[in-house]
């Protein structure tokens, strides 16, 4: 299936979509929505333009077959960043058959030449999450830049190319910050004209992080510090590491070291997916396991504590009592108990 898009810019391309696809718009605050409809797919399509000349579209959905979304328009396009959070969908330039697939986490910042427009291939069946901002250049220019000072040159000069001589694409994967801005777009906490400063304020969040994420990519003089969904999956090893070797002291530099990040990074990783530091984490499961030490097997609170890698049973205790409220001996003494009812 092939959508033709040829109009700027975003609220006309939800509207040439929605004339397109044969479906009403809903007009809301500051965002027009179109439904999928139902034979073809399921989800939604959003868009909001601002008069900065950045727009917002974000495409959240399925497909039942492979769709084209087709940019083709006789005039200068938009620069995009392009972020998937969930799916995938590939993109290519007007009249090239090589395609960039942007799988879940990754993003691309794409230009095309002169009046060369943009494909999105959406495969069948695919629930996908893709949100793109839209910087018309030539409006974007009349906010005051600042002559884009600090900004990487090569960036520099890609916002400043408001008639598109330069074809320009870049891909990475995106900070675990970005994925966070996809989920509050979907807050109802305002409505009207709060909804609109909401929507606005979010896509320069959304632009910042990701002109943060090329910079932080390019710099090769040092480590990138942005933490991404690799850094995640490096917390997930850690995590199930520790999990899987609680009778050890192991220190948050060799389990850095082992994972292939920094400290820095595996503290950042651990605050946001457990919102706990490493040492705490390895506390917490230590804890826990004791607990249940406690509560299906025979093993006495000195056996516990050498399992669970502590050697000091009055400290165990103590954090024990701060963690659960009651002295580990409880748990003995209620087993004790059903053991006698019975």
């Amino acid at each position: 299936m092939r959508i033709d898009v040829k109009t700027l810019p975003v609220h006309e391309i939800i509207q040439d979509i929605s004339e397109n696809l044969n479906v009403p718009i809903v007009y809301g605050d500051a965002e027009l929505t179109i439904q999928i409809p139902a034979e073809i797919g399921e989800g939604y399509i959003k868009g909001s333009s601002f008069d900065s000349g950045i727009g917002l579209m974000s495409f959240n959905g399925k497909f039942y077959q492979d769709v084209e979304i087709c940019f083709t328009l006789n005039t200068v396009h938009p620069l995009k960043f392009i972020f998937c959070s969930e799916g995938e969908v590939s993109h290519s330039f007007q009249g090239t058959r090589e395609q960039h697939k942007i799988e879940a986490y990754q993003n691309i910042i794409v230009s095309s030449s002169g009046y060369e427009g943009h494909v999105l291939y959406f495969k069948a069946n695919v629930r996908t999450h893709v949100s793109s901002l839209e910087i018309i250049r030539s409006k974007f220019a009349h906010r005051t830049n600042y002559n884009f000072k600090d900004l990487d040159p090569t960036l520099q000069e890609l916002f400043k190319d408001a008639v598109s001589k330069n074809k320009f694409f870049y891909q990475g994967n995106y900070s675990i910050k970005a994925a966070d801005l996809m989920e509050e777009l979907n807050t109802k906490d305002f409505t009207g004209f709060l909804r609109s400063l909401y929507l606005e304020a979010k896509s320069y969040d959304m632009l910042v992080i990701q002109i943060a994420q090329y910079q932080d990519d390019e710099a090769v003089d040092r480590l990138p510090t942005i933490l991404r969904k690799s850094d995640i999956l490096k917390v997930d090893y850690v995590a199930r590491r520790i999990i899987g070797d609680l009778a050890s002291n192991l220190t948050v530099e060799s389990l850095a070291k082992e994972a292939g990040t920094n400290v820095n990074k595996l503290q950042e990783g651990f605050k946001h997916v457990y919102d706990l530091t490493v040492n705490k984490f390895i506390q917490h499961k230590k804890l826990e396991a004791a607990k249940e030490m406690l509560l299906t097997t025979d093993k006495n609170i000195s056996e516990i504590v050498t399992a669970i890698g502590l050697n000091n049973r009055s400290y165990f205790s103590k954090i024990f009592k701060e963690k659960y409220g009651v002295n580990p001996k409880y748990f003995l003494k209620s087993k004790k108990s059903e053991a006698k009812m019975e």
